[in-house]
């Protein structure tokens, strides 16, 4: 069921594939709206109550027009569906607001399955000059290059281009409009990283061993501070762990599930 869910100053478009039992939420990267989980939701859905939505500007939701935390709109989001407890599936940005939630709620937060996780409070998961070289493609009006760029430092799994990567492509293009519209109104959570010890949920990481190395250094770092964490190194991921290995991240989130609800 499809639906808009409003937040106050704002909503975002959601979808509940409905079911009973322990309800599953998942959070997309930056680098994608909620469509990046095709490759994984028929098989997720087929046994679980799936919740997906687009963050603000992303995807299906309106742009947003004044301040907004993600871990607070994920909050707004269980809500609404009336969840008291759910398992958060976060990759990279997803991944974010998932932690924060989880240390701002844990009575909330059954299980926490993070793919390539970014977290407020850490310097390196963004690369160097990342904004700086987007800001700078974006003053001159050059948005495929923005893509080309992106896909250079996100997407080496799939050879780095337009032309080698057109899913990956595909969606970098998609998100571009959230990049620029989300700019003055996203507030940055919490800093979490320090805290990441105080999380009870259990969780696993999955990190990308092609993927940016300060965000490979971070996520292992993130694994083990994070209690009862276990950490799953994908070897020809980037990322785009849904694009790439769609059927190890249905694993993995099954087993963490099985593990939180006993079925």
């Amino acid at each position: 069921m499809e639906t808009f869910v409003p937040l106050g100053n704002g909503e975002v478009w959601a979808d509940d594939s409905g079911g009973d039992g322990l309800p599953m939420v998942l959070l997309h990267p930056g680098v994608g709206d909620s469509t990046i989980w095709d490759p994984v939701l028929p098989a997720l859905t087929a046994r679980r109550r799936v919740i997906r939505y687009d963050s603000r500007g992303y995807g299906r939701s309106p742009a947003p027009t004044a301040a907004y935390s993600p871990a607070a709109d994920l909050g707004a989001v269980l809500e609404h569906f009336g969840l008291a407890r759910a398992v958060l599936v976060g990759s990279s940005m997803g991944g974010s607001a998932a932690i924060n939630l989880a240390l701002d709620a844990p009575e909330r937060v059954a299980g926490l399955a993070l793919l390539v996780p970014g977290v407020t409070g850490h310097d390196d998961v963004v690369p160097p000059g990342f904004y700086e070289e987007v800001g700078r493609l974006a003053a001159a009006e050059d948005l495929e290059g923005i893509v080309r760029f992106g896909l250079s430092v996100c997407a080496r799994a799939g050879g780095g281009t337009p032309e080698s990567d057109p899913a990956a492509a595909a969606q970098l293009r998609a998100v571009l409009p959230a990049w620029f519209s989300n700019v003055g109104h996203r507030r940055t959570d919490a800093p979490a990283f320090d805290r990441l010890g105080e999380i009870t949920a259990p969780a696993v990481l999955a990190l990308g061993e092609l993927d940016d190395p300060g965000l490979v250094r971070c996520n292992e770092q993130m694994a083990a501070r994070i209690p009862n964490c276990r950490l799953v190194r994908l070897a020809g991921c980037d990322h785009f762990p849904s694009l790439r290995e769609p059927a190890t991240v249905v694993r993995l989130i099954e087993e963490l599930y099985t593990e939180v609800a006993g079925a």
